[in-house]
């Protein structure tokens, strides 16, 4: 595709950003981006109706606009691919309403990020994650980077569930695209910043929106945002969500571009698992049971090729080999595997130990990495010892 017509295809992503379907129908009727700067007024009323607010901005100043600002982004080192050219998400291009360009901050070329052989698995949730859901999160992300089929993770980069997600990914060795409500050279929320840099530096992965530079973070921005994470992916797993969350939103939209939709249970007295339980009882989303049946439903390789999780109780010992402490350790872990979230206190309550030692213990078993505390205390085991 030359020059012009990407720039013409940045002038109609620009223009039909909110308004995609009528977009495409232009681009049907003309046959290609640029004829849509140069027909006729009669001709744009006729495609896209007479009361269309679009048909006083179809002017080569829209083109000549686009073009400036197409040599703009490419100086700061980001690409604009247009509807159908390589390097444009193949799955994306299936849905209806799919953006007419697509920006890229990326080390990688849009093509080797969206190769047609790399499976494209969303993870998605509430921001407001539990530590159920963030432990759930991290097992599944990192489950999937032992597959023999290593997938793509694809998130929103917001806070809790995407950006527990793709930084797992990132951990393990998984290329991620965090999908923007912003314009590329933006990041929401800021304290991502870091996050957004280490993604567009790793191979095979990158940043992604059809907002034009300069496009702020408003709330409706996020639903047009949530429609690519869907089309981008042959399946969406949803971790946590209340009924009206944004998770919600792009579970719905997955399953209405035929997408395998997976959801995380909950208990039914948790608001931030009530969207997911719900998805389930409609039998829009499969219920996740267990890691290896979620990994053979998404066709990623065979139960063995992911892996198995490590005896916590041989492991611990196995470090702790020399304390004299190794037995009491390796009994205080299964406890907390046992009883997720366990404070210090009912620990040493149920071990029957003064504070202080059970307070040492959880010190050494932190330092080795078994457990994760909280601020308030609480225990939990960490992902792969689950």
């Amino acid at each position: 595709m030359d020059r012009q017509e990407t720039a013409a295809f940045l002038a109609l992503n620009t223009l039909f950003g909110f308004e995609p379907v009528a977009g495409h129908h232009l681009l049907e009727s003309l046959g290609s981006a640029s004829a849509a700067f140069i027909a006729g007024r009669d001709s744009l009323r006729e495609i896209l109706g007479p009361n269309s607010n679009l048909l006083g901005q179809l002017e080569a100043r829209a083109l000549d606009k686009a073009t400036n600002s197409l040599d703009l982004l490419e100086k700061e080192g980001h690409s604009f691919i247009p509807y159908g050219s390589e390097g444009y998400p193949s799955l994306l291009m299936e849905c209806p309403d799919a953006p007419l360009g697509l920006y890229i901050r990326s080390d990688s070329p849009a093509k080797d990020i969206f190769r047609e052989d790399i499976p494209k698995i969303a993870v998605v949730g509430t921001r407001d994650i539990s530590h159920y859901g963030s432990e759930w999160c991290t097992r599944i992300v990192e489950a999937l980077s032992r597959c023999a089929r290593k997938p793509l993770i694809v998130s929103g980069l917001a806070l809790g569930t995407d950006i527990t997600a793709q930084n797992t990914a990132l951990e393990n060795g998984l290329p991620t695209v965090g999908v923007m409500a912003t314009g590329i050279e933006a990041v929401y929320p800021p304290q991502h910043e870091w996050a957004a840099e280490r993604i567009a530096s790793s191979h095979g992965s990158g940043l992604v929106t059809d907002y034009p530079v300069g496009t702020c973070p408003k709330a409706v921005n996020f639903v047009r945002r949530n429609r690519i994470i869907a089309g981008i992916c042959e399946a969406l797993i949803l971790v946590e969500s209340r009924i009206r969350g944004g998770g919600m939103i792009s579970a719905r939209l997955a399953a209405s571009y035929d997408r395998n939709v997976f959801a995380l249970p909950g208990r039914v007295d948790d608001h931030r698992s009530s969207g997911c339980n719900l998805l389930i009882r409609e039998r829009t989303a499969e219920p996740i049971t267990d890691i290896d049946s979620l990994i053979e439903q998404l066709g990623l390789g065979s139960v063995a090729s992911s892996g198995c999780t490590v005896s916590l109780r041989d492991s611990v010992l196995k470090v702790f080999a020399s304390s004299p402490s190794s037995r009491k350790l390796a009994e205080l872990a299964c406890r907390i595997k046992e009883q997720r979230g366990i404070s210090t206190d009912a620990l040493a309550i149920d071990m029957e130990m003064n504070y202080s030692e059970a307070s040492s213990l959880v010190r050494m078993l932190e330092s080795e990495g078994f457990i994760i505390t909280d601020l308030f205390g609480n225990c939990r085991i960490r992902p792969n010892f689950s």
